[in-house]
């Protein structure tokens, strides 16, 4: 199975590919579910492919050993891939971290015989596309398997199309399969705003909405919903549906890469793909950068992605047409130029764009 990869470009070990992976079955429910489904790897050795914990084991004569937890979790795993493998936003490990300490704590409690209310542990993750949203509720999946609260450690990632239907009737069968699908994991609503058109009272997606409300009610002890996108359009969408807010318990705000983020981004990338810059051709880069963040349609860690693989391609057209042999340094190598040939360099748009080029012609071939 193939491999996903996370806004830095590694791959994600403990989990198969989101933006491809499929269910497998042959049901005709498994055949009606369009979203991604997003399973533990049972060979690695990081992600959810590990037992939950037996917390009974931590609780001897009346004393709680926290420590003991988070050891035989390997949740501490889970915290150290975020820190390792996303670039800045401090402000989110952090609040991973708390939503960690929070699920450790009142495992412990329940143990110990105090009174003790499962908490509320439904979230809206909030921020650009490319902010690394879909990677850390991976990551979020793995941390409640690993204790306890949820059976599995995967993610279904659905969007409107999964489950809004086109007529009457359709609408309610699409969203209980995506449920179903969700039990006993983490379900990943992205741009969640688009299941509420006020504009429309003849839209389907109000249904939508409220069969979820009454799963996230219902199924909260089997299953956390995260509910992603832009920041003001999710705000707008939880007061346009005040139930829905008032079920989502943590909101996490995911900010912007700077430029020089972005930069140590690319520079993860290129060395895991092993390719390396010159001093010239990562000051171009750079300077891509810079240019392609005012730009429309800029997706942070898959916009920079998206650079490198153009990067790539016109570096092998140059040594395609190169003539004699080809040294190792040559392969590796991405020169100034393979990065300037980008039309982000120029004010004329009738040029072959980028994958991620802005221009009004781009995604058209």
């Amino acid at each position: 199975m193939a491999r996903g990869k996370d806004t830095t470009g590694k791959p994600l070990d403990p989990e198969a590919q989101a933006e491809d992976g499929g269910g497998q079955g042959s049901s005709s429910s498994d055949e009606e579910f369009e979203g991604r489904v997003v399973e533990p790897d049972e060979s690695s050795k990081t992600g959810a492919a590990v037992d939950a914990v037996d917390f009974s084991d931590a609780v001897t004569d009346g004393k709680a050993d926290v420590q003991s937890v988070v050891r035989d979790s390997r949740i501490q795993e889970v915290l150290d891939e975020l820190d390792n493998d996303l670039i800045a936003l401090s402000s989110v490990k952090q609040r991973i971290r708390e939503i960690a300490a929070l699920l450790v704590i009142e495992r412990l409690r329940k143990e110990m015989g105090l009174a003790t209310e499962p908490p509320t542990l439904h979230m809206s993750f909030t921020g650009s596309p490319g902010t690394g949203k879909t990677t850390v509720g991976l990551r979020m999946a793995s941390i409640l398997h690993r204790l306890g609260y949820v059976k599995k450690g995967q993610l279904i990632g659905v969007t409107r199309d999964d489950l809004v239907g086109q007529y009457v009737g359709h609408t309610a069968p699409k969203t209980k399969e995506a449920v179903k699908k969700a039990i006993g994991g983490v379900l990943f609503i992205d741009e969640a705003y688009y299941l509420h058109r006020a504009d429309n009272e003849r839209d389907y997606g109000q249904e939508a909405i409220e069969v979820l409300l009454q799963a996230m009610e219902t199924h909260r002890e089997e299953m956390v919903v995260v509910m992603a996108g832009y920041k003001e359009p999710m705000n707008d969408f939880f007061l346009a549906n005040p139930g829905m807010g008032s079920r989502v318990a943590h909101h996490i705000d995911f900010p912007d890469y700077t430029p020089d983020e972005l930069m140590q981004i690319a520079d993860g990338m290129f060395e895991q793909q092993t390719y390396q810059l010159g001093e010239e051709a990562r000051q171009a880069f750079l300077e891509y950068i810079e240019r392609r963040v005012e730009r429309p349609r800029f997706a942070h860690g898959r916009s920079i992605r998206n650079a490198i693989d153009r990067a790539r391609m016109r570096q092998a057209m140059r040594l395609f047409d190169s003539e004699g042999e080809l040294t190792k340094e040559d392969l590796i190598t991405i020169e100034a130029e393979d990065i300037r040939q980008s039309s982000v360099f120029s004010d004329i748009e009738e040029r072959e764009p980028d994958e991620d080029d802005p221009s009004p012609e781009a995604g058209k071939h």
